[in-house]
């Protein structure tokens, strides 16, 4: 029953369809529960809450600024915060594993998966279809639609494919 109940609750967890870009770049919808963007805003974080949001996943790096004070606005709206550093040197299929868990949890949608533009969380995005059946061709290009940009970014994308898939 209870399950019943949450997996009920997950499938009507809405996201804004969009949101001003001054307050999160790059904002897409990418399924239902599901949100992509770019870094909020400190206003941006602040809203979050009010738009519907349970979760924020981080993707950037400790080396990027604004990282502590992230987590401390995020947590101080009631909002659970998880981190999964990433950057072309460092990404890995624990890092996809890792954001996945939280998507598949379906106490934690509606949530927002945000880096600094929105390139890491299509890279991430794009392991998370390949490993789901998508071919690498239409993970890539719905990696792309979420934001993933950078040659860098993509071919640590690729790399992690191949490592992933490897008998």
């Amino acid at each position: 029953m209870l399950i019943t109940a949450l997996l009920a609750a997950s499938a009507l967890a809405q996201v804004p369809e969009s949101v001003d870009p001054s307050l999160i770049p790059n904002y897409s919808v990418v399924r239902p529960g599901l949100a992509a963007g770019g870094q909020p805003t400190g206003e941006g974080l602040k809203q979050l809450k009010q738009w519907g949001f349970r979760t924020v996943i981080n993707l950037r790096t400790d080396a990027e600024p604004g990282v502590a004070e992230e987590e401390e606005a995020v947590k101080a709206e009631g909002l659970r915060y998880v981190r999964v550093p990433v950057s072309p040197a460092t990404f890995r299929a624990e890092d996809v594993a890792a954001v996945k868990a939280v998507l598949d949890d379906p106490s934690a949608a509606p949530i927002l998966l945000h880096c600094s533009t929105s390139n890491r969380v299509g890279a991430v995005w794009a392991l998370i279809l390949a490993r789901q059946g998508k071919s690498p061709e239409e993970a890539e290009a719905e990696g792309k639609r979420v934001g993933l940009k950078s040659e860098a970014m993509l071919q640590a994308a690729r790399r992690v494919l191949k490592e992933s898939t490897k008998p």
